[in-house]
């Protein structure tokens, strides 16, 4: 059974689906609702030519705690019928971690897909769930060796397996349909431009941090195309912020935009800001090949760091405006070679699953 919730995951778990109908392999798709707008989810499961899945949910709560224990139940109820041999489920959210928990609470084995990842910031809600869900997890696909050790290092219990990040996977296989299909470009107003994503909550739920980002990407010493994420936007309107960054003429706000187009606009951007995980990583394919800014206090991508794809610039104007500058006036060459592996990860992932549970 494969668990899905966000956009993220769906990107990140469409290579293993697609390994797994390669080699005509049963299984059974969920989307557990934690990302419940048709733009932020149903979409991308259509635009990447994914099945429907067998059980989606739309869950709508007030409160971390509620989105959590809701999915739990839902999830629950899912693999009772289902009865599935393995769950596999992506990353860090709330509905991994419910997910995990509803499975391994039957009985079920768990596969934890990009296992290993630490920012060691306990700031971020994403960086307990991640450790709840390997220390419950049977299979842990570690995307690097950095990822390996951070594992071992716990004491983690279930298996480790190094297998690189199946993000790769899925820059190889969908960008040169991207760049046939969309039409993104046609949109944006600059030749030139770094594109901005910002949506963690330590983040945008902080008005000081967030009005910092705002003055920074209206001055930035180059055009800034912003897709606004929906919790930045509720935000950025309740504190008043919203007519400043929409009207600032350097800044192209865009709504959510489809993954197709976004892959475009990361191959033709000069650099990427953001405070995103799975961007960090996008960046480094060879495909893509661009700077990164992470307008946070740290990282769990520090393999990116190591590499020179990415630069942790901290959350403070004046700090961010002296990176974008930095970056502009550099020279530096990126690596040919990504970090995240080859683009074969969601094959070995899936060979690995037949194999343990065959056994």
């Amino acid at each position: 059974m494969i668990v899905v919730g966000t956009r993220p995951e769906i990107v990140k778990m469409a290579p293993v689906i697609r390994a797994l109908e390669e080699k005509g392999l049963s299984y059974v798709f969920v989307h557990c609702g934690q990302h419940y707008d048709y733009n932020m989810s149903q979409s991308f499961i259509e635009e990447l030519e994914l099945p429907t899945p067998d059980y989606g949910f739309k869950v709508k709560a007030d409160s971390p705690g509620l989105q959590t224990g809701r999915i739990l139940s839902l999830i629950e109820g899912v693999v009772k019928k289902v009865e599935p041999k393995v769950v596999l489920v992506e990353g860090d959210t709330n509905g991994v971690l419910a997910s995990a928990l509803a499975s391994v609470k039957l009985g079920v084995q768990v596969g934890h897909v990009e296992a290993g990842l630490r920012s060691f910031d306990l700031r971020m809600p994403e960086e307990y769930n991640r450790r709840l869900v390997d220390h419950m997890s049977a299979f842990l696909f570690a995307p690097t060796e950095n990822a390996r050790g951070n594992l071992e290092r716990e004491g983690v219990w279930g298996k480790i397996f190094v297998t690189g990040n199946t993000v790769i996977d899925a820059v190889v296989q969908h960008l040169p349909i991207a760049e046939r299909k969309s039409s993104i470009l046609d949109k944006i107003r600059f030749e030139r431009f770094a594109l901005v994503t910002a949506h963690r909550a330590e983040n945008v739920d902080d008005h000081d941090v967030l009005e910092g980002f705002v003055e920074a990407f209206a001055e930035a010493p180059i055009p800034v195309v912003y897709p606004v994420h929906p919790r930045t936007e509720k935000r950025l309107r309740r504190w008043k912020m919203w007519e400043k960054l929409s009207l600032a003429e350097n800044v192209q706000v865009l709504g959510p935009v489809g993954y197709f187009d976004f892959l475009v606009l990361m191959k033709h951007c000069e650099m990427l800001v953001t405070d995103s995980g799975g961007l960090q990583e996008e960046a480094t394919a060879p495909s893509i090949r661009k700077p990164v800014l992470v307008i946070r206090l740290s990282t769990e991508r520090p393999e990116a760091v190591e590499a020179g794809f990415v630069k942790v610039v901290g959350v403070e104007k004046a700090g961010i405006l002296v990176a974008i500058e930095q970056v502009l006036k550099g020279k530096g060459r990126l690596p040919v070679v990504s970090p995240y592996g080859d683009g074969t990860a969601a094959q070995e992932i899936v060979k690995v699953v037949m194999e343990e549970i065959s056994k």
